[in-house]
């Protein structure tokens, strides 16, 4: 299928991939604590074992606040560009409600030049709040900020020279932009969170859905799958061409009970520092149902849901972040090989029969 130059998998097949927010958190069991730039350099290594891997699509997030190295997407994302070869390089995501979305065409441009086509922007609200503060936004505009903006960057894709004004930024008048992507569009898709209304405006405007899903009922997240395809037909568009991308936590080892046992640590570590309060253990405890979108357990466990959410979801793309909460990267690299070895090419056959 192709939506502005988006080229992706068909229903019945399914890319994957990694991504990283930068966590940067000690270890709560050790306290230990690497640098800023041996995190760096972590990222770098694991978007090269992510294709190695045979993986398809790697991204970065991007967050403005302590315990997090990626505040600079487009960089980091450069940096992967020279490092790789295929790999797919998306932002998970782009808080597009802080930025210049003329800046951030030209970033990606760049990127989608340095990698030979294989940049996308995934654009979002920000699910944390710490560069509205920093770069002078009021979060009383959160919604409005966002659909303007989302809006402009839409069209620098779509035309070659822009007309156009708002209320968040000068106005632009027969602007064209440099320089060009590779094949004239870089695809962009709309991060849809918490907040239900983004994935009916996701289906309204045609664009691509990436969707958060990392707890809680798989159904939860299903209605507004549901939501957002049938606000597309109603809206004119083929909600069958439109793709759906799930991104999520991921923490497998050989069996359930010691992914269960062995994660708790990180995540609550995790749920304390960067929003100041612990991860509940009751909804922990039902991460190991299948029915439940946290992907923690052993390599067939994860294979059941991400199997179980693709007959909910019919989802085109699952990437997973498993390099989060300070996990020591020895670990990742044993989960990358799990993840790509087994639960990748069973889930693949699967959707395929």
């Amino acid at each position: 299928m192709n939506i502005v130059g988006l080229q992706i998998a068909e229903s019945n097949s399914m890319e994957f991939g990694l991504y990283t927010l930068g966590d940067h958190l000690e270890h709560d069991l050790t306290g230990h604590k690497i640098s800023e730039q041996q995190r760096m350099m972590e990222i770098l290594d694991l978007a090269k074992l992510t294709e190695d891997a045979g993986m398809d699509v790697f991204g970065v997030g991007e967050s403005h606040q302590e315990h997090f190295v990626a505040t600079s997407t487009p960089v980091i994302l450069g940096a992967i560009a020279s490092v790789t070869q295929k790999i797919k390089l998306i932002s998970a995501s782009t808080v597009l409600s802080t930025s210049d979305p003329v800046r951030v065409y030209e970033d990606f441009s760049t990127v989608d030049l340095l990698s030979g086509g294989r940049a996308e922007i995934v654009s979002g609200r920000g699910s944390r709040y710490g560069s509205y503060e920093l770069f002078g936004y009021d979060l009383k505009d959160y919604d409005e900020l966002f659909e303007e903006k989302f809006d402009l960057l839409t069209r620098l894709n779509k035309e070659q020279s822009v007309t156009w004004s708002g209320r968040f930024r000068a106005p632009l008048q027969n602007t064209e932009l440099f320089p060009k992507p590779m094949n004239g569009h870089i695809p962009i898709w709309r991060a849809v969170g918490e907040h239900y209304s983004s994935a009916i405006q996701a289906g309204r405007m045609g664009v691509p859905m990436h969707m958060a899903a990392l707890y809680g009922a798989s159904s939860v997240y299903a209605r507004r799958v549901d939501a957002y395809r049938q606000v597309a037909t109603e809206s004119g568009h083929d909600a069958e061409k439109l793709p759906v991308a799930v991104a999520t936590m991921v923490y497998i080892d050989k069996n359930s009970q010691t992914s269960m046992r062995d994660y708790f640590p990180y995540i609550n570590n995790n749920f304390t520092k960067t929003r100041g309060t612990p991860f509940p253990k009751d909804h922990y405890a039902e991460g190991a149902s299948i029915k439940n979108a946290m992907m923690v357990g052993s390599p067939q466990q994860i294979i059941e849901k991400i199997l179980y959410q693709h007959e909910l979801f019919g989802h085109n793309r699952f990437i997973a972040q498993i390099d989060s909460s300070g996990v020591p990267f020895r670990k990742v690299q044993e989960m990358i090989e799990m993840f790509a070895t087994i639960v990748v090419p069973t889930v693949k056959k699967a959707i395929k029969k």
